[in-house]
């Protein structure tokens, strides 16, 4: 591991702690992601940045709340709207968009883009292009976890669409009869794509379905980091303890569309406005001013120095180096022991 290598996996886990620290500390990174994905937005449209995007507009407290209440050695696997997730768990704006451009210095060297994000010094796996990928990762990990009899959790973020696939009932069912320190995490974010739950699934309350599998289960207000918080906490304990796995279910929105092409026409009318009102940057705004930790003008501040903060980062990442056209072969051929080179 190089001197840069390791220099970002601490200041990924300082990150991650410093969620722990504070209210403050937690706005700020709402803040960061919120306005990390809005310029990720405007930079894939101006053609900086090739393919698509699928972003987390709305859903940061899910991300954050999830993020305070586990430790670096447990694992995560996400999806493919996983930005917030992994700035949330603890790697840095730049490291993201590094990932994202296609830069030599990214974790996993510019190859895994928008969808693909991955640090393991932050228990982040592989985030997952294919609806619903992680959740037979995440059983087992820990199954791994289980069998070497380590006090380390496992932990599946996934979207509602993922609960009609196949290995999310084979993932429950063997999580749940193994009694493995699993925490599903369901992002229900009311769409699947572009088609709104009612027309895809006959419950619209999916935390239902953990009793088919005699497994806990929560519904949580996914746009509020405390509640998210609360209910990450005692899964997770469970989970510890050899309490076995736990369902919750976050109730989000996305303010986006499904990626950067749709323009969501498919929503009813006035639906986006009224979740607009549980904005989680609106709603910890409110909570510092109401409970005195800061005033209007300190977040304010705050505001600009993230947004300053990130802009400055954008100008840094564009001109860090592309990779070297030769490590296209890198990671596909290891010869076996002995054998010619």
């Amino acid at each position: 591991m190089t001197e840069a290598t390791l220099a970002t996996s601490a200041s990924s886990v300082e990150r991650r702690a410093d969620l722990r620290a504070g209210a403050v500390q937690r706005f700020e990174r709402i803040v960061e992601i919120r306005g990390f994905e809005e310029r990720l937005n405007v930079l894939f449209a101006s053609g900086a940045i090739h393919g698509t995007t699928h972003l987390a507009l709305g859903q940061e407290a899910l991300a954050v709340g999830l993020a305070t209440e586990l430790e670096p050695t447990d694992l995560v696997t996400g999806t493919y709207r996983g930005h917030a997730l992994a700035l949330a768990l603890g790697m840095s704006p730049r490291a993201v968009l590094s990932e994202i451009m296609g830069k030599a210095e990214a974790p996993t060297g510019g190859l895994g883009g928008s969808m693909h994000l991955c640090d393991m010094a932050i228990g982040l796996l592989p985030t997952f292009a294919i609806v619903g990928a992680g959740l037979p990762v995440s059983v087992g990990a820990g199954l791994a976890f289980q069998y070497r009899q380590e006090r380390h959790v496992s932990v599946a973020l996934f979207g509602d669409g993922s609960t009609n696939i196949g290995a999310f009932h084979e993932s429950m069912n063997l999580a749940a009869i193994w009694k493995l320190p699993v925490v599903f995490v369901c992002d229900n974010n009311v769409y699947g794509e572009y088609s709104r739950i009612n027309l895809t699934t006959p419950i619209e309350d999916l935390h239902l379905r953990a009793a088919s599998y005699a497994m806990p289960s929560a519904v949580v207000d996914g746009m509020d980091v405390p509640a998210v918080r609360t209910a990450v906490a005692e899964a997770v304990e469970r989970a510890r303890s050899g309490g076995g796995p736990t369902f919750i279910e976050a109730k989000t929105y996305r303010f986006a569309g499904h990626s950067r092409a749709d323009t969501a026409p498919y929503r009813p009318a006035g639906e986006l406005e009224h979740w607009q009102q549980r904005d989680p940057v609106l709603l910890a705004r409110r909570a510092l001013e109401a409970e005195g930790i800061l005033d209007a003008a300190a977040i304010a501040d705050l505001e600009s120095r993230v947004g300053a903060a990130l802009d400055e980062t954008i100008e840094t990442v564009r001109e860090l180096p592309e990779p070297a056209l030769a490590t296209m072969f890198d990671n596909i051929w290891t010869p076996g022991e002995g054998a010619a080179r």
